[in-house]
């Protein structure tokens, strides 16, 4: 029986979009489809941490060796996205000496690099550190844009042949008999070009092979078939900073407990997190006082938080997984490991496997374990290569540190989209057009935007998360509408429109937790700015109809 297509992986995570670059750079036709735009789940709501391994060393030693094994891979292929910020596990009085013991012995039983500082040589490193901290662990931590990343593998994915498609949710698996032989998938009304099927319409598509790589989500999957994958997703609540505090990654180096790391991330820093099991990956309750909470408790580490402009919080979900029977009742012991789970071999259900647990670091290692698993089923000979070849924008990194002022743009804003562009930079930024900054907080020009939204059509959502517009102090107050103005004239009123309208929301969502103090006053300069300036709040300015924007565009004047 003929299939639309050899593979197709279900989730657009960082596992879905390594497994689809895997399996197409081995020659596959792959299919990816995600429910909304890339990194809709998991992905995009980590706390931007690469993993050394040393948060794992005491408690999941297996984890804590995968973490370091692709900590160092992905600095070689994904350049681009990773900063190498390295990261002080700190103790404070009341932390216990022989955790302190076990966490050095655990990184060094793990081949984690090591080296423990004194207090004063660690605020040397980070001056803000509270003045009675003790002594410290230095590991190679990072930061790691989740976004750009993720893109990365989908663009290579793309690259070899693979079929991404966003905004299509899986809603039935296509079962005959024991054999499960593809998806039925609705199409999302919202905007954007990607989307290969009209807004609204369901499809079915057909595989020789399917992949659940849905993380938080694979239970959902897989009941779908009345297949058990007993994911057990986990809560955990981050705050974002208006500045950076600091250029290391912090962790609280004591057991288990909330609020216990902070993460440099781009312009920002992100404080975490917390550790809830919850039963439905899309509808858990929200508290704001875990905001409070983690502030004053990280504050213990550095008091500057505490002086701080919050300037939103975000919620993700753990995929975590243990095998049937192991009974562990606080999350926080779960392993961190991932698992594959063959149906085929488990319940007698061919064409589907599933790959769940893990974590962002290792999502390299779940995609090659999986991709050699498929193509083991369908008697392909081809290996991975994906531990060497650089991800797009991540080749010849050295390039672009010979000059400053390349582009004809100032130097800090050509730093920041070389960050963000990688090799590609030449590519999007020599342009003969006026270039101008239209996200000031992030320094993301014209020519940036316009890349992106020709890589995924009208959604500003997924210009944000390929760009960082909109993701800065004004979270969008001052550039949200230039960005919608960058759709004109592809693009007609109503798709604008609605395109604007949804990233506001999704700026919104994470702003309202926030809203004290300084915060507070930029959230409604920006509600007056928008209700003025563009009339969002829709007031009717003495009649119901729209200002005739037609007639003062011919100067022809107007009655409003």
């Amino acid at each position: 029986m003929a299939h639309d297509t050899e593979v197709l992986v279900l989730g657009g995570g960082s596992t879905g979009c390594g497994t689809a670059r895997d399996l197409a750079r081995r020659g596959l036709e792959v299919t990816l489809v995600e429910r909304g735009n890339l990194t809709d789940g998991t992905t995009g709501r980590m706390h931007g941490l690469l993993h050394s391994g040393g948060r794992y060393a005491v408690s999941d030693q297996p984890s804590a060796t995968e973490c370091i094994e692709e900590n160092e891979i992905l600095r070689e292929i994904a350049g681009h996205c990773v900063e190498e910020t390295g990261g002080l596990f700190v103790q404070r009085p009341e932390d216990p000496d022989e955790y302190f013991r076990e966490k050095l012995e655990g990184c060094r039983e793990c081949n984690i690099p090591a080296e423990v500082l004194s207090g004063r040589e660690a605020r040397e490193v980070e001056p803000y550190l509270a003045s009675d901290v003790t002594r410290a662990i230095k590991v190679p931590d990072g930061a790691v844009d989740p976004f750009r990343l993720c893109v990365a593998n989908a663009m290579d994915a793309e690259n070899h042949g693979a079929r991404v498609e966003t905004h299509a949710e899986v809603v039935d698996l296509l079962r005959d008999g024991d054999d499960i032989y593809g998806v039925e998938v609705r199409h999302d009304s919202g905007p954007g070009t990607r989307d290969h099927g009209a807004a609204g319409t369901t499809e079915e598509i057909t595989a020789d092979y399917v992949v659940n790589a849905t993380g938080a989500w694979a239970g959902r999957i897989g009941a779908m078939a009345d297949l058990e994958v007993a994911v057990r997703p986990s809560k955990g609540v981050m705050t974002i900073m208006n500045v950076r505090q600091v250029d290391t990654v912090i962790n609280r180096c004591r057991p288990k407990g909330d609020a216990d790391i902070v993460v440099p991330h781009e312009t920002t820093a992100i404080l975490g997190t917390t550790d809830e099991e919850v039963d439905d990956p899309d509808d858990y309750p929200e508290a704001e006082w875990e905001v409070d909470a983690m502030i004053d408790t990280l504050s213990e580490l550095l008091p500057i938080l505490s002086e701080s402009r919050t300037i939103r919080s975000f919620w993700g979900v753990r995929p975590l997984y243990e095998p049937p029977g192991t009974g562990t009742q606080d999350p926080t012991d779960i392993t961190r490991d991932f698992f594959l789970l063959d149906h085929d071999e488990r319940d007698g259900v061919t064409g589907m496997s599933t790959i769940v647990g893990g974590k962002f670091t290792t999502y390299r290692a779940m995609a090659e374990e999986i991709a050699d698993h498929v193509c083991d089923k369908l008697g392909v000979r081809a290996t991975c290569d994906t531990a060497e070849a650089a991800l797009p924008g991540s080749e010849n990194l050295a390039v672009l540190e010979d000059a400053m002022d390349d582009f004809g743009l100032r130097s800090p804003i050509a730093r920041r989209s070389k960050q963000r562009l990688g090799s590609r930079s030449e590519a999007v930024l020599e342009t003969e057009q006026a270039n101008p900054v239209l996200c000031a907080c992030e320094g993301v020009t014209r020519a940036e935007v316009q890349d992106a939204i020709g890589q995924s059509g009208s959604d500003l959502n997924a210009v944000r998360i390929r760009t960082r517009a909109s993701m800065g102090n004004c979270q969008g107050g001052f550039c949200c509408q230039q960005l919608a103005c960058e759709l004109h004239p592809e693009y007609d009123e109503e798709t604008t429109r609605t395109a604007l309208d949804e990233l506001y929301q999704e700026r919104w969502k994470g702003q309202r937790h926030a809203l004290w103090g300084e915060q507070l006053s930029q959230a409604m300069l920006t509600y007056t700015l928008h209700a003025t300036t563009m009339n969002r709040d829709r007031d009717p300015a003495g009649g119901d109809e729209r200002i005739a924007f037609d007639a003062f565009d011919g100067g022809t004047g107007g009655e409003h």
